[in-house]
């Protein structure tokens, strides 16, 4: 049990760290970001919203207000980050390693939060 906690605990900061970083370039670094999305077929509209998204996110997981709220918490970091993933290895670019990494975060997140639950 003591090996969960402390893969709750790592996987869910370095998920917020990178998360938090991702959400400060979508706000600080716009234009670069805004190339990206463009270069990976998004809209540019979309990363306003994202960025608030992540960082609402965030706080339902650290404060797990609801059951329900932090199920949907964790369903959309899964969901971004299986997007940006594929969106990554479609376009070819070579930059899936970071969706690839947030996405092994949530997920260790997600299963070891679920086995202390228990």
């Amino acid at each position: 049990m003591k090996g969960m906690k402390w893969a709750y605990w790592i996987s869910t900061g370095l998920l917020t760290l990178l998360m938090m970083g991702s959400a400060g370039m979508y706000f600080f670094n716009n234009a670069a970001v805004q190339e990206a999305f463009t270069n990976l077929g998004y809209p540019t509209y979309i990363i306003y919203p994202l960025a608030t998204a992540k960082i609402l996110g965030l706080v339902v997981l650290w404060t797990k207000p609801s059951a329900f709220i932090t199920e949907w918490a964790y369903a959309g970091f899964f969901y971004n980050t299986l997007l940006a993933f594929f969106a990554h290895v479609m376009v070819g670019d070579g930059a899936f390693g970071g969706a690839l990494v947030a996405m092994i975060l949530v997920l260790v997140s997600y299963f070891s939060s679920k086995r202390l639950a228990t």
